[in-house]
């Protein structure tokens, strides 16, 4: 995909830094004592990654709204920003009145 090339290409310096860090606990520490100057190798703890999926423009860009796309036999919510958007009842709504509509689904009456 001609946008994950461009991102790459784009962001090479900052994702090789990224890399350095995460290979390097002293200069994690250094980046870390820019903005907490007390921390010491002690205050640092292991803990899990997160992964993001983020949608990418061709252009490398990635886009900040989400988007709803759906095909005829689904829904997609793309990049949708955790917690609040992926959480969010009014989203969960609109996603249920688009499925009742696109495929027919009658409601259970309250």
């Amino acid at each position: 995909y001609a946008g994950t090339w461009k991102l790459f290409f784009g962001n090479m310096k900052f994702g090789i830094n990224e890399y350095r860090r995460a290979f390097s606990k002293k200069l994690f520490l250094k980046t870390l004592q820019t903005m907490v100057p007390s921390l010491t190798m002690d205050d640092i703890k292991p803990g899990r990654a997160g992964v993001r999926a983020l949608l990418l423009g061709a252009d490398g860009d990635t886009r900040d709204d989400f988007r709803i796309e759906h095909t005829d036999d689904s829904i997609h919510v793309l990049n949708a920003p955790s917690p609040a958007a992926t959480a969010s009842l009014a989203i969960g709504e609109y996603i249920a009145e688009m499925a009742e509509e696109k495929f027919n689904l009658k409601t259970a009456e309250a």
